[in-house]
């Protein structure tokens, strides 16, 4: 089927706000952080000392950022070298405003220029970036703005005081979720988000129109669950760093958040507040083993469900949506903790389960073999750590560990500060095994011979320790960065980005290593991938200057704070 063709419009005028929209429960109140300001101390970031402890602009205030761009002439001539060079639709490249940072690397700006080189503009204004400048290698979909790609670059650009390009951005996305969405004679639900877009150049008519893809164009046809969690979670970040409440208040975007909302929160047959998803939805979009309950998703969902608790406002719609998310959110948060947790103590319980329990005193509720246990689980699991597992649906838990759903878990508070402490002891003892040579394993183990071929079909891109089974994702240094920041433990963040640091910019920007260290360059790998060269930016900023936190990370809600203990049942 041919994909989706719409003609959008222009925005208008930008219209700021200094105040945030909607008190909420989750956000600090205005006399706590009152206190905090007031507090003449300097910040000193200690190791599991949680960074929610601490007031971002306490942060800012103790640690004046320094203007790097201006007096760095080889910065200046690399600018303008790249100035020549125009990617698809635009007339050029301006050098981005200066950036702030205590420490300048060499291949910082070299970074910047390769973000700026991949901006695509729609009728004269910027509206995301594609996926890969890569002219070395067939196109396919890489030359698209992906929703999830263009994350860390709208942080990016955000954090660099260039909030534009998000606004049209996010625009433009929300007035594309309102087209009609088919794959064959299916409908998909009106508040499925694009995957990607297109700008496509008539130049016979001197026209611009934007093509989407649902999912009707991606490997398996399956649709981007993840695109509406992102969006929400971009457009809480943009109100939190610009200030401006404008955009979220328009009548569309309130729209669209509920429409998202309605379709995650729509009552059917599970039992479980968490959702059920097809394999290859994500950001790993192959086949995988992760259909089911995959935590990626999980994580997101939960994150997305607070942001739109805090954007959504106080009108009758905005309140019936509201009361829905706090049920699913107490819902979702209980079932995540308890269930999805493993941690030596939790191992050692489903390692001695029964089986074939029936009633409300089943203590294996979900029936999960205990031989179903690799033995690599006993050997990864560290005296001191822990972490949330993949998957866990009817007999059947996945014990893989995912980076992207454990980082989100510790910036949306999904986990408790106990439990985000636990991964970070975890990633710190599992170090080799999980950041390697080349940051970081975008899950652990990887698949190997039966396994490989029976999961995934025997996918020549998903060998083992490759792409998405075990390989090693830089555009993930972002999100490390940010747990790290928040867990008060940036020296992790900052090994981490001095390994990016040594090769990321000497193999021009690869899209993923492959190796059980991430030794080499992907087989298959892109090179000028804009989200590592992105994710990369992103974390060097949040660790110059941590105050970049306040966009992507949530406080601990208090109503959740208390410490939920699981059932009777489910104890041994």
């Amino acid at each position: 089927m041919s994909p989706t063709v719409v003609d959008v419009g222009q925005n208008g005028n930008s219209r700021h706000n200094n105040n945030e929209s909607n008190a909420s429960i989750f956000e600090i109140g205005d006399s706590d952080l009152c206190r905090l300001l007031e507090r003449p101390r300097a910040v000193n970031i200690e190791r599991k000392r949680s960074f929610d402890e601490r007031s971002f602009s306490e942060m800012s205030i103790t640690s004046p950022p320094r203007q790097f761009y201006r007096n760095n002439e080889n910065s200046s001539r690399l600018f303008e070298n790249y100035a020549s060079v125009n990617s698809p639709g635009r007339s050029g490249v301006s050098t981005p405003r200066s950036f702030y940072c205590v420490e300048t690397h060499p291949i910082v700006a070299e970074a910047w220029a390769a973000l700026q080189q991949s901006i695509v503009h729609f009728r004269g204004q910027p509206v995301g970036t594609i996926a890969a400048l890569d002219h070395s290698s067939e196109e396919l979909n890489y030359d698209q703005v992906f929703v999830r790609d263009f994350v860390p670059s709208a942080l990016a650009f955000l954090m660099n005081g260039e909030p534009e390009i998000v606004r049209n951005f996010l625009l433009k996305t929300v007035r594309l979720q309102s087209w009609e969405k088919k794959v064959d004679n299916f409908t998909l639900g009106a508040g499925v988000m694009p995957a990607s877009f297109k700008v496509l150049h008539d130049p016979v008519r001197n026209n611009e129109t934007i093509i989407a893809d649902f999912g009707e164009c991606a490997i398996g046809r399956v649709a981007p669950v993840d695109s509406g969690f992102w969006w929400i979670i971009l457009l809480r970040a943009y109100t939190k760093s610009t200030g401006d409440t404008s955009l979220s208040e328009l009548p569309e975007v309130q729209r669209g958040i509920r429409l998202i909302m309605t379709l995650c929160l729509s009552e059917g047959f599970d039992t479980f507040p968490t959702l059920l998803c097809a394999d290859g939805c994500s950001m790993i979009d192959r086949r995988m083993g992760v259909y089911g309950y995959p935590i990626e998703i999980q994580a997101l969902f939960f994150m997305a469900l607070r942001c739109a608790l805090l954007l959504l406002k106080q009108d009758d719609e905005g309140k019936d949506c509201a009361d829905r998310i706090v049920k699913r959110l107490h819902a979702l948060s209980f079932h995540m903790r308890s269930y999805f947790w493993l941690d030596v103590k939790q191992l050692n319980d489903i390692y001695r389960y029964k089986t074939e329990e029936y009633s409300h005193t089943a203590v294996n509720k979900f029936n999960v073999m205990p031989d179903s246990l690799d033995d690599w689980v006993f050997d990864f699991m560290p005296k001191r750590g822990g972490y949330f597992i993949g998957n866990v649906s009817p007999a059947r838990m996945d014990f893989r560990w995912f980076c992207l759903g454990n980082c989100v878990a510790i910036l949306s508070s999904l986990a408790t500060p106990e439990q985000a402490s636990a991964i970070m002891d975890l990633i710190e003892s599992r170090w080799d095994e999980l950041v390697g040579e080349m940051p970081l394993k975008i899950c652990y183990p990887a698949m190997e011979t039966h396994e490989w071929r029976i999961v995934t079909g025997c996918d020549p891109k998903n060998t083992s320790w490759s792409y998405h089974n075990g390989g090693s994702w830089p555009v993930l240094i972002w999100l490390l960065t940010a747990a790290c920041i928040k867990c008060g433990r940036p020296q992790l963040a900052r090994r981490a980005i001095e390994l990016v640091e040594a090769r990321l910019s000497k193999d021009h920007w690869a899209e993923y290593y492959d190796g059980k260290l991430g030794r080499y360059v992907g087989k298959q790998a892109r090179k000028n991938q804009t989200w590592s060269i992105a994710g990369y930016l992103v974390a060097k900023m949040m660790l110059e200057d941590p105050s970049h936190l306040g966009m992507i990370s949530l406080e601990e809600d208090k109503q959740m704070k208390p410490h939920i203990k699981r059932s009777a049942s489910w104890m041994c």
